[in-house]
Parts: structure tokens; C-alpha cells; sequence
């Protein structure tokens, strides 16, 4: 069972025991991310998320904090996305001092070196352009971009080369400065843990740093008065077309309707059993890979569906998709597809919360987001309760003709194609 601890500087502390496992992951999640930028900050979270593996006072360099982690055989990364930002060591159950040590020196006292800024820049652009030059790693970003136009959510995380170049150190460490604070922080600890351990290390690794009192914000989305209905191309010299069809789902974060959305989109495309998988994999043979995804964030949510096909035959396998929408609106689901997708929603879950990476993920992005967390048991109780017409209802309010959104990479000059496949509606 979890237990939450907030400390006098504001500091937030989650721990998970699980002694069937010999590990411990320490994840630190704040709300840093590409949504919380401006202008000349483009790109800035996931910037700062780059120098923090630089070197530190105590360690100075990135192989100084490479060689620490990797003696004791330390698994780590860090990540950073739209809402916020993390960084995670995992451990043998015997070396989790080491991670509290090295997780909070790279927080607190990371150099930032101006040398070091400016090789990372080149390092960034490159990465950038691997994302931007491979449609198969670019479309998620590129159907965002679509879906939410010139919201700050449509903007990519990395920034553009352009932002990167521009961007002053100075600004970087004053916007870093903003969002690094203990009591913006998020720590969940998760595995073969001694609880009392944990707090004496969270008190003299966090506690003990002072908190500067700012509360940020966040541009809401808003749809109303916008048109919901777009498609939009990339044009690109290449045989296999990315496209990704889908639109805002009205699920955030603890949104009432998200173990119903979940369901859903498990049937349509989350499993190699689902309805656009047999119909566009393995009865037409149209695309390797074709799957639905969910993202979601504090102010709203989108739906996805995401497939790679020849260039030839994207009108065709839209036609399928859209035909496999319409039927699951008419016909909804019955009572034996829905209890396949609860019990493999049960075993995915099961089988994943069993890793203390995975644990920590569940627990820290609910206490960065939510007043109130649910536990893997209670989730499953909201699953279990889930019937058939929930999920019709749900699918006709989502899947409108005027609601859908359409990003499309591949050798194609114009959108007019693919937009006449969609007013053929659902």
C-alpha cells in the first residue's frame, strides 16, 4: 500500500513497498515541459533535462556521474514531455542511498557551464533533425501539431533547431530556477523499500532545501470556437506513409470516463486481437503495424489511431478505419469482446506494476497531477465496472465527422485526397 508524506518545504513523498522484488526505483517528476514555455524559452525543459547530466559540484563532468551510477550497476534516465519533466535511478534494494545522493546533487547543483550549453545545442539540433527526417518518429508530434494548432500543446517538446540556437543561457537557468523547487517536486519510491529509510534519506536529501514559493502556470485549451475539423500533410520522398487519424477524447487526467476510454481503445486497436489490427493486418494485409493510443493532460485528452502503409493505399485504409468506427457507433461491442479487453487490461497491468520502475511511474504522475490517487486494485474495480452501452455511448460522442483530425507523412502534395475520404463521415 502507498503512503504520501509532504515535508515543511513543500517537498511531496510517495512510497510503494513490494518485497517481491529486489530493486528500488527513485523517481523525482516536476512540472517542467513544453507546455509552460514562452517565447525564447522554446525547447527549454527538455534543454535543462540535457544539462543536468553535465556535471555537478561534487561530480563535474558527465562521466563523473556515469562512473558513480554505473559501479553499482544503476539503471537511469530522464525524460521530458508537454506537462512536466522526470528523472529516475533504479537500484538494487542495498544502494538506494546512492540514488538519493547522486538524483538530488544533479537537482540542487548542476553547473550549467557555459561551454557545456553551447556543445549541447549542436547535440540537440541533432536530435531534433533524427526525429524530424524519420516520418515513423515525427507523426505523433506532427499530428499534435495538427490537432492543437498554435496552443502551446501543438508545439514540439524539443523545440525547433531554430529556438535551440537562439536560446541564452541566462534565461535557461532563470526558467530552470522557476521550476526546480522542492516544493514543485514529486518523489516516488517504489520496491523492496524500508519506509522509515526512505523518509530519513527524503529529509536530508530534499527537506532541508528551501523552497521558493512561485506558482506557475499553464495556457488552458480550449476548443470552443475553433474547427475541429483538419487535415494536414508532410510532404515526404518516401515509400511507407505515417498517418494518424483522431481528435480530443474530453478524458484528462482523472477524467470520470477514462477506464471506458481505455477499453475502447484496447478493442479498436490495442492488441493484436483488436478490430482494426484484424481487419487491416491481418484480413487485408494493408499495414505492419496499426494501433490506437491515448494522451492525455491536466486540461484535456486526444485519442489516436496510428498506422504505416504505401503510399498508395492510405485513402483505402482510412476507408477501413472509418468504417470500423462507424460499426462500433451502430453496433457498439458485445458482452465477450468487452470481457477480453478487461481481463487484458488486468494481465498488462499486473504483469507490467510487478517491474518498481513502472510502480513509481503510476504513483509520482498522480501526485503530480491529482488530489486524489487510485491504486492499481481500485483502478481495476473502476475497469470491472465498465458495461457495453458505456462504451457505445462513449464511441458516438467521440467519433464525429466535424471531430476528427487527420495527420498524413508521405509523397503527397495536398490534402484534398484524404479530405474528401473524410467527408464521407462516420
Amino acid at each position: 500500500m502507498y503512503s504520501e508524506k509532504i515535508f515543511s518545504n513543500g517537498f511531496k513523498l510517495i512510497t510503494a513497498p513490494d518485497q517481491n522484488t529486489k530493486t528500488v526505483t527513485v523517481l523525482v517528476l516536476l512540472p517542467a515541459g513544453s507546455r509552460y514555455e514562452s517565447n525564447g524559452l522554446y525547447g527549454a525543459s527538455h534543454f535543462i533535462e540535457h544539462l543536468m547530466f553535465k556535471g555537478t559540484s561534487r561530480r563535474p563532468s558527465s562521466l563523473a556521474i556515469a562512473k558513480e551510477l554505473d559501479k553499482i550497476g544503476a539503471q537511469f534516465n530522464a525524460f521530458t514531455s508537454k506537462d512536466h519533466t522526470g528523472y529516475w535511478i533504479k537500484t538494487t534494494a542495498d544502494k538506494v542511498n546512492v540514488s538519493f545522493d547522486v538524483i538530488s546533487d544533479m537537482l540542487f547543483h548542476s553547473l550549467f557551464h557555459s561551454a557545456e550549453f553551447k556543445q549541447e545545442k549542436n547535440v540537440i539540433c541533432e536530435e531534433i533533425k533524427m526525429y524530424e527526417e524519420n516520418p515513423l518518429l515525427y507523426i505523433d508530434e506532427f499530428f499534435e501539431e495538427t490537432l492543437y494548432r498554435n496552443h502551446m500543446l501543438g508545439k514540439p517538446i524539443s523545440g525547433r533547431s531554430s529556438d535551440v540556437k537562439k536560446m541564452s543561457l541566462t534565461k535557461l537557468i532563470d526558467y530552470k530556477d522557476k521550476f526546480y523547487q522542492p516544493n514543485q517536486m514529486v518523489m516516488a519510491v517504489t520496491g523492496n523499500i524500508n519506509k522509515s529509510q526512505i523518509i530519513k534519506l527524503s529529509q536530508k536529501y530534499f527537506a532541508n532545501n528551501l523552497s521558493k514559493k512561485r506558482k506557475n502556470k499553464y495556457d488552458t485549451f480550449c476548443s470552443k470556437g475553433k474547427k475541429n475539423y483538419r487535415v494536414r500533410v508532410l510532404n515526404r520522398d518516401v515509400q511507407q506513409a505515417q498517418i494518424a487519424l483522431g481528435g480530443l477524447s474530453s478524458c484528462p487526467y482523472g477524467a470520470p470516463q477514462t477506464e471506458t476510454l481505455l477499453l475502447l481503445s484496447i478493442i479498436l486497436g490495442g492488441n493484436m486481437s483488436s478490430r482494426l489490427f484484424s481487419e487491416i493486418r491481418v484480413k487485408r494485409g494493408l499495414a505492419y503495424f496499426v494501433k490506437t493510443e491515448l494522451n492525455p493532460y491536466q486540461d484535456v485528452g486526444s485519442y489516436i489511431i496510428r498506422a504505416g502503409v504505401d503510399k498508395e493505399k492510405v485513402s483505402l485504409t482510412l476507408r477501413v478505419i472509418l468504417s470500423e468506427l462507424r460499426k462500433i457507433k451502430k453496433y457498439g461491442v458485445s458482452k465477450e469482446e468487452l470481457k477480453r479487453a478487461k481481463d487484458y487490461f488486468q494481465g498488462v497491468m499486473l504483469l507490467s506494476l510487478e517491474d518498481s520502475s513502472v510502480l513509481s511511474s503510476w504513483y509520482a504522475r498522480q501526485g503530480l497531477f491529482l488530489k486524489q490517487m487510485t491504486t492499481p486494485q481500485q483502478r481495476l474495480k473502476r475497469v470491472k465496472i465498465v458495461k457495453a452501452e458505456d462504451i457505445k455511448s462513449l464511441a458516438n460522442r467521440l467519433f464525429r465527422k466535424n471531430s476528427l483530425n487527420l495527420a498524413v507523412i508521405g509523397p503527397f502534395k495536398n490534402s484534398a485526397p484524404f479530405l474528401r475520404v473524410l467527408e464521407e463521415g462516420i
